[in-house]
């Protein structure tokens, strides 16, 4: 047409210029800017608002915000579509406050109020926002005009606006007065419904749907599925898959979303079968997305060998694969193969988040490596990683690795504390036997009003038990209810029996555990009877062992403390019994094992195990230590007798 010599005119320019934005690559910025340099030599296209209207589109399309925005500050006449564009492009840009900016100067111009395609892009930033207050101001100004509150998008924008904000109520109200709906309204609030785990309202909104011959996509099922799937209703999950395939909706669904779902809820309905078949009937289909799917669910059920098969055959992953495979082998106790892994997504030039460090703490506290524990924090230091359950984490594997005074130097400098980071120290405290250092901790969060849960209260019951606080813990257990607000599970009941028996009041601790509200469990049971043990309670010991086997008779450790019990008190008959029932059950202790890094380099030790390479200069040290430990004992019994027999 150039190239002819004519003219283009301003419906020329509007026409070409909505086409920029879908061109490869920034050819479709550059195409852009050629047009508009040409709009700029040309004052007759230059004074049209469609035409400025057009490349304010296409600069927002393109991803150019600041030329959009220079190019509409800059505009002699601005009409509804001039800020519909702006406020529409900042919206979909993620720029919230920039979106209320502007809405807020479009209400001050003396023009005709907003339409139904102002309202549905300021909506979406209200929530974002936590602004409530422009959200219901919004929705009068709908009531008030007529043709607005009879389109249908805008009620859908407002019914999504409550929900976002938690206010299901007034949802379900905006909703129900909706004469015209269409399925975005009716997934919109049943996607709400679901989010909230109202389920006696869910089941019944799916009915009127259906009943009110609305026909449901892809986006009803997948709210469907994951609701069932979060119940663990694999009947339900079953039912919405039949319909999928039978309405046709799986088959014409090109987006894998639905499939993924799908797979999603069988491996969280403990069927991995199914989940399996529909991966392997996928075929060539498999995307990402698809394969960390079915990876997450081999590695929830501990299956890491069948992850590793999906992993080793993807030929495109992403962090989140390399972070579920991190995971995968952290939790079965194969640290070397986490770590080695964590170093290969490095190499594939990934760049590790605050998920990939939580998948790899766990390997720090089973081997208890201080030094792979500093470089996993120099990196989330040096990454900028803020995470307040990532800080948590690291503070609860400092302790666990017997390094105390880093985890508190941690707690100390996390300038936005939290009640993750108070239960990570109290934690640490309790781990090491710190009663009072772990109470100090406690009793500062409640000065700083922080409303203690259920996990803080079972850590400093238990730092109160290992620390001899047996006052102090029956006093917190009885402001759980009173000054908490916070149930007692049977968790608080097991931690007020263990501070009872470790205090030496084993009659108290049976008396509380007959007087529990629920049935005492193998952990009660077990605690109790390992006190019997220490304080040589025999008899009720032996009432303790009853219960407990009745409970659990294939727990080889009961049997031990039992056989011990009775042997410390010279009644072999009945150690003789336990012996050979332990014999008929078939049951053998398990080979201890301990493990100590030293100069970066784990060394395990299991009993009976001979095979260390150093293992002649270990044993010739231990026996100089005890050959030392022989005369300073000499030495003290010889000099200061009173204080030894003491």
């Amino acid at each position: 047409m150039l190239r002819a010599s004519i003219l283009p005119n301003y419906a020329t320019i509007a026409n070409i210029l909505p086409i920029c934005p879908s061109l490869e690559g920034i050819a479709g910025y550059h195409l852009g800017r050629q047009i508009h340099c040409y709009v700029f030599r040309r004052a007759d296209l230059l004074s049209e608002v469609t035409v400025i209207n057009a490349l304010l589109s296409c600069y927002l399309r393109v991803g150019n915000f600041e030329g959009a925005e220079f190019l509409f500050r800059n505009m002699k006449s601005k009409d509804l579509v001039s800020w519909n564009s702006i406020i529409a492009g900042c919206a979909a840009s993620g720029k919230w406050l920039k979106t209320l900016d502007f809405f807020r100067e479009f209400t001050k111009e003396k023009m005709s109020g907003p339409d139904s395609v102002t309202l549905v892009s300021i909506l979406p930033a209200c929530p974002q926002l936590n602004n409530v207050l422009i959200g219901k101001q919004i929705h009068g100004y709908v009531i008030r005009h007529r043709f607005l509150h009879q389109d249908t998008s805008v009620i859908n924008a407002l019914t999504s606006f409550y929900t976002k904000c938690g206010n299901i109520k007034e949802a379900f109200h905006t909703f129900s007065l909706t004469s015209n709906k269409d399925v975005i309204s009716w997934n919109t609030m049943l996607d709400a419904l679901a989010e909230t785990q109202l389920h006696e309202e869910f089941i019944n909104l799916l009915k009127v749907m259906f009943v009110e011959g609305m026909e449901a996509d892809s986006i009803t099922l997948l709210a469907v599925v994951r609701y069932f799937a979060n119940i663990s209703r694999m009947d339900k999950v079953k039912e919405a898959h039949g319909f999928s395939i039978r309405s046709g909706i799986l088959l014409s669904d090109t987006e894998p979303t639905l499939v993924n779902a799908l797979l999603d809820a069988y491996a969280k309905c403990c069927n991995l079968n199914y989940a399996n078949r529909i991966f392997e009937s996928l075929s060539g289909n498999k995307n990402v997305v698809t394969c960390n799917s079915m990876i997450s669910g081999f590695v929830n059920y501990g299956l890491h060998e069948d992850a590793h098969g999906i992993f080793k055959r993807m030929t495109e992953r992403d962090l989140t694969t390399w972070n579920l495979m991190v995971r995968a082998y952290a939790e079965n106790d194969c640290p070397d193969q986490a770590v080695s892994l964590f170093t290969e997504l490095q190499h594939h030039k990934m760049r590790p988040d605050a998920m990939t460090i939580l998948s790899l703490l766990p390997v720090c506290g089973q081997t208890a490596s201080s030094n792979l524990l500093k470089q996993c924090h120099a990196y989330v230091i040096r990454s900028f990683l803020d995470d307040v359950y990532l800080v948590g984490a690291l503070i609860d594997v400092y302790s666990k690795c017997a390094t105390l005074g880093y985890a508190y130097k941690l707690f100390q400098s996390s300038p936005a504390k939290d009640l993750v980071i108070f239960t990570a120290m109290v934690g640490g405290y309790a781990m090491h036997g710190m009663g009072e250092e772990a109470l100090g901790i406690f009793y500062h969060m409640l000065e700083l009003d922080f409303k203690p849960d259920h996990v803080i209260i079972t850590t400093v019951l238990s730092a109160c038990s290992h620390a001899g606080l047996v006052d102090e813990g029956l006093k917190i257990f009885d402001s759980m209810e009173k000054t908490h607000q916070v149930k007692p599970s049977m968790e608080h009941y097991a931690c007020v029996v263990d501070l009872l028996a470790r205090g030496g009041r084993i009659k108290d601790a049976f008396s509380f555990v007959t007087r529990m509200p629920f049935k005492a469990d193998t952990n009660i049971w077990g605690t109790l009877l390992g006190a019997c043990k220490t304080h040589q309670e025999v008899d009720i010991g032996r009432t303790v062992a009853g219960h407990l086997l009745q409970v659990n008779a294939n727990d080889i450790g009961n049997y031990i403390v039992m056989s011990n019990l009775y042997a410390a008190n010279a009644r072999w008959d009945e150690v003789l019994e336990i012996r050979k029932s332990m014999k008929t059950r078939d049951l053998k202790k398990p080979v201890g094992c301990s493990w100590i890094e030293v100069e970066q380099k784990k060394n395990v030790f299991a009993a009976g195990d001979y095979s260390h390479p150093q293992r002649r200069m270990i044993y010739e040290t231990l026996r100089i230590l005890d050959e030392q430990n022989k005369e300073l004992y000499q030495f003290c019994t010889l000099f200061f007798p009173r204080k030894v027999k003491a």
